[in-house]
């Protein structure tokens, strides 16, 4: 699945929507790339693609030091899923290429 490029990305968060662009590069199996928002720009880690299915990890540092943890399924130029925010729980993310 092609799923390299830029990405807007909103996640809902129970701070409101928290928005970022992330650029994904798929190179077998692997993702790797970066995230950038309010809360700064963070690498993605232990990217990983399966038929339409991805996961990452990013530690940010805003608002609070947290790792966030990405389960999405792509279609096409969208993306859907949902995103662990450590201790805080699981928020749903969207996005489109």
């Amino acid at each position: 699945m092609a799923v390299d490029g830029t990405w807007k990305v909103t996640v809902q968060s129970p701070m409101g929507p928290q928005q970022a662009d992330l650029v994904l590069k798929h190179e077998g199996g692997n993702l790797t790339g970066s995230a950038s928002g309010v809360a700064g720009k963070a690498d993605i880690a232990n990217g990983k693609l399966n038929g339409d299915k991805g996961t990452w990890s990013m530690s940010i540092q805003q608002p609070f030091p947290m790792t966030l943890d990405y389960d999405v399924t792509f279609n096409g130029d969208e993306m859907k899923g949902m995103v662990k925010a450590g201790a805080f729980g699981s928020f749903p993310v969207a996005g489109t290429r």
